[in-house]
């Protein structure tokens, strides 16, 4: 079995997405569906994916939760809500009791466009994220590397909560830059209650550095800080599809981390994302 622990779906004529601004995003403003990923998912060996959110806006976890119940492929979707709204506990609970909200797994927020880099730690965000604790999800975080003392001063705050990071944080692949990104990941790293994941990488390279010796420093640091039991890989389609395909994605995760054994590399396909998000 193999899991897609991260990947997305929009059709403009629903939403806009409002983040696909500029000449650079502009292959990405057309429709990407399901069904647009289902033959690339099983040309690639994966059985099923968590649905990660796009937009912060309250209709669009219903219909990503809808979206899961009516296919078999999805088998979690992390989405949003307002983690500051005084009702936050009730929300997530009616979340749960829609169609599909038993794949409901996880709370993300587009971190990364807080202008406040302690915005994890406000006092009515440490509430939500307790609330999300409370509900049995865990919580994704979509940050940039200056934000990550933030992540594990929050992690360190609410034990009880799993965080998952994204991107490994978006690390500076483009420029061979590594600190202080990889001192700032392992302090995260040390916290119990953290995991990770292998993606969204290859959208952080540029064309000399989006290859296997490019990418290796950074997954290697991953993976001596969480080791493989506490990573898991996602492509981040279809915002991958801006430097590689889906299946070329699968390919490199598997060149990287063809080194590990057998035990470990289930871990980062397809046992840490099931145990993580109780799939």
């Amino acid at each position: 079995m193999t899991v897609d622990a991260h990947h997305h779906v929009w059709d403009l004529t629903v939403r806009d997405q409002d983040w696909l601004r500029g000449n650079e995003l502009r292959p990405l403003r057309r429709n990407f569906t399901l069904a647009d990923l289902e033959p690339q998912a099983r040309v690639a060996g994966v059985d099923r994916t968590v649905l990660v959110q796009t937009v912060t806006v309250p209709e669009e976890t219903p219909e990503l939760l809808a979206l899961a119940a009516a296919h078999e492929l999805i088998a979690g979707v992390v989405g949003w809500t307002d983690l500051t709204r005084p009702d936050i506990a009730d929300e997530l609970a009616r979340l749960r009791a829609l169609p599909g909200g038993l794949r409901l797994k996880g709370i993300r927020h587009q971190v990364q466009s807080e202008p406040d880099p302690g915005w994890l730690l406000r006092p009515d965000v440490r509430r939500g994220l307790a609330a999300v604790a409370a509900a049995g999800l865990a919580y994704d975080l979509v940050v940039l590397p200056h934000q990550l003392p933030a992540c594990a001063e929050a992690a360190r705050a609410l034990p009880q909560l799993t965080f998952v990071l994204d991107h490994l944080g978006k690390p500076p692949v483009a420029s061979g830059d590594r600190e202080p990104w990889a001192a700032h990941l392992r302090a995260l790293a040390a916290l119990p209650n953290t995991v990770a994941k292998l993606s969204g990488l290859v959208t952080e390279a540029d064309p000399a550095t989006r290859t296997p010796a490019g990418l290796r420093p950074y997954v290697d640091t991953a993976l001596d800080a969480f080791g493989p039991g506490r990573l898991m890989a996602g492509s981040d389609w279809p915002v991958c599809t801006l430097a590689m395909t889906y299946g070329e994605v699968h390919a490199l995760h598997e060149e990287l981390t063809a080194g590990l054994g057998e035990a470990e590399r289930t871990a980062l396909s397809a046992a840490t994302a099931e145990r993580v998000y109780d799939l």
